[in-house]
């Protein structure tokens, strides 16, 4: 599942950095912290790199 935001999109990436062991769970904050513990890599790898060229900066609420 890709990205819907850029603000998404940067969460998935520094949960991905953590899961790899590049970066300590303990320095994650908000939605990349719960991202970590509730997704795969596989799910973490696709949301992160999606095309950011489209994305708005934050997703709507509808």
């Amino acid at each position: 599942m890709p990205a819907k935001s850029k603000k998404q999109q940067m969460a998935a990436g520094a949960a991905l950095s953590a899961k790899r062991g590049e970066k300590k769970k303990s320095e994650l904050k908000g939605a990349s912290k719960s991202m970590v513990d509730s997704m795969s890599e596989t799910e973490l790898e696709k949301m992160a790199h999606a095309d950011r060229k489209d994305l708005p900066e934050r997703a709507s609420k509808d």
